[in-house]
C-alpha cells in the first residue's frame, strides 16, 4: 500500500540494496560490535561504513591525494602563493 500511494503522489520510490553475511566467526562478530560500541553506532551502520571505505570512491580528488600522499605518509607539500585577481569580463 504504501509503495502504491507513493507512485500515486508522484514521488520516486528508491530501493536499498540489503546483504547478508554468512559464517562470520565469533571474534569477527565482537569485534565489530566492540568497533561499533565505541563510535556509538549499531553493528549493521558500522558495517555499512567499512563497506562504503573498503569500496567505494572518494568523495573528492583532493581527499584521495591526501589519503594517499599527506603527512601520515611523511609528504609535507609547501602552500602555493596567491594573488588576487580581478574576475573574468566575458561580456561584449
Amino acid at each position: 500500500m504504501a509503495l502504491a500511494s507513493t507512485a500515486l503522489s508522484g514521488l520516486i520510490y528508491s530501493c536499498m540494496a540489503s546483504l547478508s553475511v554468512r559464517k562470520l566467526d565469533d571474534a569477527t562478530m565482537q569485534r565489530l560490535r566492540v568497533r561499533a560500541a565505541s563510535r556509538g553506532v549499531s553493528m549493521e551502520e558500522e558495517a555499512r561504513r567499512i563497506l562504503q571505505q573498503a569500496v567505494g570512491g572518494p568523495e573528492r580528488l583532493g581527499k584521495l591525494a591526501l589519503e594517499l600522499f599527506g603527512r601520515a605518509h611523511g609528504v609535507e607539500l609547501p602552500e602555493t602563493p596567491r594573488q588576487a585577481h580581478e574576475p573574468i569580463d566575458f561580456g561584449d
